[in-house]
């Protein structure tokens, strides 16, 4: 059974939604303070984390941001009245999905089903083989332990982070479109947002700075452009 967190101070939303969630093999736990939350996550195991973005104490953001300095959590946001500069910064600030209040809890259960299929881990092994990396100039992606190293420096990518890494990185000079890969990423056909994909493609190319591995292609899409390793 997964274990999911909700950080949302409204008392009445948690109950119902735990016995929804059930069926789906979630199980989830209800923090209704920021601090509650991010003093449970750090000491307790949990897979994903439901956070909304208004909250007492600190806001939704605020909350992300304390998340990602010490966690690669996957982290869905509820978003109020699904307000686009709200699903922009969450993005930018590396959340993995949004979903707008109000919503459909078999909506929240599907998104959730579909975040931890994607970002499941293999089980580690202890000395990967040359089919377990790739390798570039620069940059190694071991797929066993889900880890990017650049320069010999281990990067901290999220978990969407990393699979569009890793979707460009196997096909290299392959030009992916903004369609393909948020439908590729989240496992679906949805209502596309496509400005997803460039907050995704910004964020990681910061964190793979100095390196230049992804190119951008007019009108077309995104690559990976990365030299082969010396």
């Amino acid at each position: 059974m997964h274990r999911i967190l909700l950080i949302d101070d409204d008392e009445h939303l948690a109950p119902p939604l735990a016995t929804y969630l059930k069926r789906y093999d979630f199980e989830l736990s209800h923090a209704n303070r920021p601090s509650v939350g991010l003093a449970r996550l750090s000491a307790e195991a949990f897979d994903a984390v439901i956070l909304d973005v208004m909250l007492p104490e600190m806001d939704g953001f605020e909350v992300l941001r304390e998340i990602r300095r010490q966690h690669s959590t996957p982290v869905l946001m509820l978003t109020a009245r699904g307000e686009l500069t709200d699903r922009v910064v969450g993005l930018e600030m590396g959340a993995d999905d949004y979903l707008p209040k109000p919503f459909e809890p078999r909506e929240l259960a599907a998104r959730l089903t579909t975040v931890l299929r994607r970002l499941k881990q293999a089980a580690p092994a202890a000395t990967p083989t040359e089919t377990e990396l790739l390798r570039f100039d620069g940059l190694s992606i071991d797929l066993p332990r889900r880890e990017v190293t650049r320069q010999g420096e281990l990067l901290a990518l999220t978990g969407t982070e990393y699979e569009l890494l890793l979707l460009l990185a196997q096909e290299p000079r392959k030009v992916f479109s903004r369609d393909d890969i948020l439908s590729r990423l989240r496992g679906q056909d949805a209502d596309l947002y496509t400005r997803a994909v460039d907050i995704l493609v910004s964020r990681l190319r910061k964190k793979l700075e100095p390196l230049d591995c992804i190119k951008t292609l007019r009108n077309a899409g995104y690559a990976f452009a990365a030299g082969p390793a010396r």
